[in-house]
């Protein structure tokens, strides 16, 4: 198995962030470090990382949570505020699935399984995600056009979206948004093209799995089922 496969089956990381992992040198196969992606690993070798010894879990486990404000999307974050993984209780390594901005709120998935991981946020696969967006101002019908076209940021055109309105009043709109990327503060992002800003963000669907009636800070676990949905989408 390639050294980033192997990596994110253990859960340590994504995919591409075991990569990168593995470029700063902080992975050793048998006692060696390996900055190789190219690396594979056998059954028998003896994997570190930052010399901790890792091997594959022989259990995954998969949570849907629906995030509060004010928390970090990572499993540790170095400034010691609040992250995702302290709502889940369990004593797996787990780590998010993609991530929700700090002030953002709504569907994550967390998982040990980083086959998934990989699956749900590589930028190839354009799997949907559905948001409720507020603004503080009306939104005339061509910038919404614009933005379904898709906008520029960070020097970036982003694919098209879909905006559905679904309340205009007292210089409030409230919409519902679908993308089909997921990069770093998209729909903030997006919205500020057209000189608008978000004040209210929740994911409430990731392809046709939904957030549910779940309450702020509250989880379950997936189905088989649900796993299985994940995996083929």
């Amino acid at each position: 198995m390639r050294i980033n496969k192997y990596l994110a089956t253990a859960g340590v990381a994504s995919r591409r962030k075991a990569e990168e992992l593995i470029k700063s040198g902080r992975i050793k196969v048998n006692g060696v470090v390996t900055t190789e992606l190219s690396t594979d690993v056998k059954v028998d070798d003896i994997v570190l990382f930052d010399d901790k010894k890792i091997k594959i879990a022989q259990q995954f486990e998969y949570y849907l949570l629906n995030k509060p404000k004010g928390y970090i999307s990572s499993a540790k974050d170095d400034r010691n505020r609040k992250t995702v993984v302290d709502l889940i209780n369990t004593k797996t390594r787990i780590f998010p699935i993609g991530r929700l901005d700090f002030e953002s709120e709504g569907l994550l998935l967390l998982t040990n399984d980083g086959e998934l991981t990989y699956k749900l946020t590589h930028p190839k696969h354009n799997i949907s995600k559905t948001y409720l967006v507020n603004i503080n101002s009306t939104i005339s019908k061509g910038e919404i056009e614009k933005l379904q076209n898709g906008v520029v940021i960070d020097e970036y055109k982003l694919h098209g979206c879909k905006i559905n309105i679904l309340e205009s009043e007292n210089n409030t709109t409230k919409m519902k948004v679908t993308i089909f990327e997921g990069r770093n503060r998209e729909i903030r992002k997006m919205f500020e093209v057209v000189g608008k800003k978000v004040v209210f963000l929740k994911r409430i669907k990731i392809a046709d799995l939904e957030l549910g009636n779940l309450k702020r800070g509250e989880y379950r676990t997936l189905s088989q089922k649900e796993i299985d949905y994940l995996y083929s989408l």
